[in-house]
């Protein structure tokens, strides 16, 4: 099992030209969440402490006709696969020097009882955890251990494209836009097996872009039967952040996604394993003061995560 680190060392930059009193906030630029785990896109499976077995199992005809003697009339198949979590972890070293000359300076205290300024800390917690969830929602669609970027592990995206037991639906040249996502949408539910058609837990997975289209081209341009009035003859005015279906099946909206790609799947047969989910929630702040006489303050997290799927013939990859 590798060791993945985010930030092996934290350079600190403070740029400014605030001549007031501190407002007392701060900002960052915009996270996706891990909006697949939160919003409940995959089947959680918390407790992983190394690695865990998933069972498959398929049986011939079972029926056949009746006659007086036992006569073993099909077959079972047990096949498994394994999710193994990758351990992963975030270190960031500030030190509390950098914010002495700066107009936080007098909510540190003074001397050796100086402390990183409260609200700031405040601030980084939340915005590692953030961060975190941010390169979970990344991964687990687009995770690849042999990329430079989101190599924490194998996501879906590359897992499926290398199975080729995978319904595969080959994605339009040019890629998704609003004129041609119903098509698009259409053929991958024409691909869906029709045995899985109509299960509660069937969605189709989405990347944020082709739900931009999807929605803006139920909005109606005249094209595709829509008309020029959109759903309910309510142009661009229609939607307000509710759910989407297309031709019955519910489409699930997954901002780590790649453009131009889509998955048909059932929730039950997409896994997300880690060790303790309240770890990716959890950031440890240290003061090295006592401990090494430093000025240091370190921001540790320490979490397992990793994907796999069940039944590749179940799974459709737009691609």
């Amino acid at each position: 099992m590798s060791l993945q680190k985010v930030n092996l060392a934290t350079a600190t930059t403070i740029t400014t030209s605030y001549a007031g009193e501190f407002a007392g906030e701060y900002i960052a630029a915009a996270l996706l969440s891990a909006s697949t785990i939160d919003d409940g896109g995959l089947t959680v499976k918390p407790n992983v402490a190394y690695r865990e077995v998933i069972k498959r199992l398929s049986t011939g005809d079972l029926v056949s006709p009746a006659s007086c003697d036992f006569d073993p009339n099909s077959s079972v198949t047990l096949t498994e696969r394994v999710i193994e979590p990758t351990e992963l972890q975030v270190n960031l070293q500030l030190c509390k020097k950098d914010f002495v000359n700066d107009w936080e300076a007098q909510s540190m205290g003074y001397g050796m009882g100086q402390t990183l300024p409260p609200k700031f800390s405040d601030f980084m917690i939340a915005h590692v955890a953030a961060e975190v969830a941010n390169s979970t929602e990344l991964t687990i669609w687009r995770g690849d251990t042999a990329a430079a970027t989101n190599n924490s592990y194998d996501g879906f995206e590359k897992l499926l494209a290398a199975d080729a037991a995978v319904i595969d639906q080959a994605a339009i040249g040019g890629g998704l836009d609003a004129a041609n996502i119903v098509a698009e949408l259409g053929k991958v539910v024409d691909k869906i097996p029709s045995a899985l058609y109509g299960k509660e837990d069937l969605y189709i997975y989405i990347p944020s872009s082709a739900a931009k289209f999807y929605v803006q081209a139920l909005g109606g341009f005249a094209a595709a039967g829509l008309g020029g009035s959109g759903v309910n003859a309510q142009g661009t005015q229609w939607w307000n952040n509710g759910s989407l279906t297309v031709n019955g099946v519910k489409i699930f909206v997954c901002p780590g996604m790649s453009d131009d790609k889509m998955v048909a799947a059932q929730r039950s047969n997409l896994f997300f394993g880690t060790g303790l989910l309240s770890n990716l929630n959890e950031v440890r702040v240290l003061d090295m003061q006592d401990l090494d006489g430093s000025q240091n303050v370190r921001f540790v997290m320490r979490m397992t995560a990793g994907v796999q799927f069940g039944v590749a013939e179940d799974i459709v990859l737009y691609a």
